[in-house]
C-alpha cells in the first residue's frame, strides 16, 4: 500500500498530466458512481455537519471511494478545518488497498483540471483575459490550471467580496510570473475577459450575462447545492451550455437546477458532457464569437480517475528506484 501526502500530489499531478489523465479517463470510462450523504441533525442547518462518500468503479482494473467531512462549526475560533478528505484505492481484481491518498490537494487538483480538461474544447486559443471571481484556495487551483491549458493568457484579473483576498492571491501569482492584479468592480472586467472561472459560495447569481462579450468561456466551480447560483438567467440564455457529467450536474447544483425547474431551460439544452468531448461525440466551440458554460460539479469519477493517475505513477517512481 502507498501512502501520498498532499507534497507528493503536487510532484505528480503537474497540470498537464493531470488534464490528460482525466481525458483519457473520460474515453475509457467509469462503471459505476454514486453518492452518499450522511448528515447530523442541528437546530441551526447552516451548521449541520456532514459525511459524504463519493464511491466509483472501473470494474477488473479499480475502485475507490472518497470520503470527506465537513464541520462549519470549526470556522468559529478554531484551528481545525471545516473540511477533511482522504481517498482509498482499491485493486479492482482482487481487492487489495493499494494506495491511500490525503485529500486537500487532491481535490484541489481533481476540481481544477476538470474545470481545464473542459476548457481545451471550450476555450478560444487566443484568449488573452482570464478574470476569476472568487480568491480561496479553490480559485488559486483554477487559475494555474486553466492557465497551463491556455498559455495565450496574458492577464488574470481577480475579484472577490473581501478585496484584500484579491490582492492577497493576486500578490502570491505575481511572485510566481503570472501577470495577475485585483480589481473592485466586476461589471467592466466580465465584458472584457475571454474567459471567466468562478469559484464562490454565492446564493444569490454575481455573473450579470449582460455584461458578456461574443466568445467568452465561463467555468462555474462554486454552485454545488440545488439553491446556489453564481450567474443569472441570461448568462444561461445566451450561452451553449456543457457539464462534466449530467448525472450528477444538472439536476444537483442551482445554475442549472434552478433555470430547469423555471422551465427556462430543459435537460435537452445540455449540448454534451465531458465523456461526449473526450470521446469526440461533440466538437466543443462551434465558433469564434460562441458563449460557452461549463458547469463543474465534481463526482466520483473523478476522484477515481485522479486517484488512478497519482497511483500508478507513483508505483512506476517506486518501481525505478535502485534496491
Amino acid at each position: 500500500m502507498i501512502l501520498l501526502r498532499d507534497d507528493e500530489i503536487r510532484i505528480l499531478l503537474d497540470w498537464l498530466t493531470l488534464v490528460e489523465a482525466l481525458r483519457q479517463g473520460h474515453r475509457r470510462g467509469v462503471d459505476l458512481i454514486e453518492r452518499l450523504l450522511l448528515s447530523e441533525p442541528s437546530a441551526a442547518p447552516v451548521e449541520q455537519n456532514h459525511l459524504l462518500i463519493w464511491p466509483a468503479w472501473r470494474f477488473r482494473e479499480y475502485c475507490g471511494a472518497k470520503l470527506a467531512t465537513v464541520f462549519p462549526g470549526n470556522a468559529k475560533g478554531s484551528a481545525r478545518p471545516t473540511n477533511s478528505t482522504v481517498y482509498v484505492l482499491f485493486d479492482g481484481r482482487d481487492g487489495r488497498v493499494l494506495a491511500v491518498i490525503e485529500g486537500s490537494e487532491f481535490t484541489l487538483r481533481k476540481t481544477a483540471a476538470d474545470s481545464a480538461l473542459a476548457a481545451t474544447y471550450l476555450a478560444r486559443k487566443d484568449a488573452e483575459t482570464l478574470l476569476m471571481v472568487g480568491a480561496g484556495a479553490q480559485a488559486y487551483a483554477q487559475i494555474r490550471a486553466i492557465c497551463a491549458v491556455r498559455p495565450s493568457l496574458a492577464r488574470v484579473l481577480i475579484w472577490n467580496r473581501t478585496s484584500s483576498k484579491a490582492q492577497a492571491l493576486a500578490k502570491r501569482l505575481s511572485k510566481e510570473g503570472v501577470a495577475a492584479r485585483a480589481i473592485r468592480e466586476l461589471a467592466p472586467a466580465i465584458s472584457g475577459a475571454a474567459i471567466i472561472s468562478m469559484a464562490t459560495a454565492a446564493r444569490a447569481p454575481l455573473l450579470e450575462g449582460v455584461h458578456l462579450s461574443p466568445g467568452t468561456h465561463i467555468d462555474l466551480v462554486g454552485s454545488f447545492t440545488p439553491d446556489m447560483r453564481e450567474c443569472d438567467d441570461e448568462t444561461i440564455r445566451r450561452a451553449s451550455l456543457f457539464v462534466d457529467t449530467r448525472r450528477f450536474t444538472v439536476e444537483t447544483t442551482g445554475d442549472l437546477a434552478i433555470p430547469i425547474a423555471a422551465r427556462l431551460i430543459g435537460p435537452d439544452d445540455i449540448r454534451a458532457d465531458l465523456f461526449e468531448l473526450a470521446r469526440g461525440r461533440h466538437k466543443g466551440r462551434g465558433s469564434i464569437d460562441e458563449i460557452t458554460l461549463f458547469k463543474n460539479g465534481g463526482g466520483g469519477h473523478l476522484d477515481l480517475m485522479t486517484a488512478i493517475a497519482a497511483y500508478e505513477r507513483a508505483a512506476r517512481a517506486q518501481s525505478a528506484e535502485p534496491d
